[in-house]
C-alpha cells in the first residue's frame, strides 16, 4: 500500500529565474503563492529574461528579509548583496514582454538595475508586477481566469519526490529538485501519478491539475554553478519515456483559489481524476 500523500516541499521565488526558497508555510493568493515571481528582468527592448538565454541568471540567490528581498552572487563576494522591496511603487512605469504577452509594470530604483547590470554583465532593468495587471494563464486551459504573476504560465508547478526518484534512477548522475523549480512537492504515491489528477486539495485548500509541464534546457543548468549539464541531461533521459505532443513532461501545471494558506505537512487529498 502507498504511503498517504503529504507536502514536503513549499517553494518561492520571488524574481522570475533567479534562486528561489523554501518556506515552512505560505500564503494562496490570486496568483500563486505570495511574492511568487511577482518581479521580472527584463533586457534593453523590455523583454523578459530567464536562464534559457542567460544561465549566470542561476548564480543570483534571492532571501528573504526585514521588509523586502536580498539578491547575492555565488561568486562575487565583491558585490555587496542588494536590497529591494516587496513591491515597487508606481513613480516609473513601463510595459513589458513575457512570451506573447504584454503587461505594464513598475520599474525598480536605479540602483537595483545597476547592481543587477554589473552582476550578469549585460544591461537589464528589474520591473514589478503590480495587483492592477491582469495577466490570465492560457486562455483554453484556464475557463475561470485564472491571473498568473510573471511565471512562465501558471500560478503553481506541483512535482512528486517518486518522480523525482524514478527520473534519477534512469540518470548517470542524479539531478535535485531546483533543476525544475517547483512550487509545490509532494511524497507519497506512485511516480507520475499525478499526471492523472484533476482536482485535489492540499490541506483545506483546493487546486486543480490543468495539464503537465513541458520541460525545457533550463533543467539542463546546475542551479549552484550556472554550467550545463553534459550531454543534456536530464533533458535527454526524460525525453526518451515522458515525451508528448506537447513535449517533454514533468510536473504538473495548477491553478488554485484567491486565497488559502499552506503548510509543509499538509495532507494532500485527491478528489477527482481526468
Amino acid at each position: 500500500m502507498s504511503a498517504p500523500l503529504s507536502l514536503t516541499g513549499l517553494y518561492v521565488y520571488p524574481v522570475k529565474s533567479l534562486g528561489g526558497y523554501a518556506v515552512p508555510e505560505a500564503d494562496v493568493t490570486a496568483r500563486g503563492l505570495r511574492h511568487d515571481r511577482r518581479w521580472l528582468l527584463v533586457d534593453e527592448r523590455n523583454r523578459f529574461m530567464t536562464q534559457r538565454q542567460e544561465p549566470a541568471m542561476a548564480l543570483l540567490t534571492v532571501a528573504p528579509a526585514y521588509n523586502g528581498f536580498l539578491i547575492s552572487h555565488r561568486q562575487r563576494p565583491d558585490l555587496l548583496p542588494l536590497f529591494f522591496p516587496f513591491e515597487a511603487t508606481p513613480d516609473r512605469t513601463l510595459f513589458v514582454t513575457i512570451w506573447d504577452d504584454m503587461a505594464w509594470a513598475w520599474r525598480a530604483a536605479p540602483e537595483a538595475d545597476e547592481w543587477l547590470s554589473e552582476a550578469l554583465g549585460r544591461r537589464c532593468r528589474l520591473v514589478y508586477m503590480s495587483d492592477m495587471v491582469r495577466r490570465e494563464a492560457e486562455p483554453e486551459f484556464n475557463p475561470e481566469g485564472q491571473l498568473v504573476s510573471f511565471a512562465d504560465g501558471y500560478p503553481y508547478l506541483l512535482i512528486g519526490e517518486a518522480a523525482l526518484a524514478d527520473l534519477n534512477a534512469r540518470l548517470p548522475q542524479a539531478v535535485p529538485m531546483n533543476r525544475f523549480r517547483p512550487n509545490l512537492v509532494f511524497s507519497g504515491g506512485q511516480p507520475y501519478e499525478d499526471d492523472n489528477w484533476e482536482r485535489f486539495q492540499i490541506g483545506d485548500v483546493a487546486f486543480r491539475a490543468v495539464r503537465g509541464c513541458g520541460r525545457c534546457v533550463l533543467t539542463t543548468i546546475d542551479q549552484q554553478t550556472a554550467t550545463k549539464t553534459p550531454a543534456g541531461e536530464p533533458l535527454r533521459t526524460l525525453a526518451t519515456y515522458r515525451r508528448t505532443d506537447g513535449g517533454t513532461m514533468f510536473g504538473q501545471n495548477v491553478t488554485g483559489p484567491l486565497q488559502g494558506r499552506l503548510r509543509v505537512g499538509d495532507a494532500v487529498t485527491v478528489l477527482s481524476h481526468k
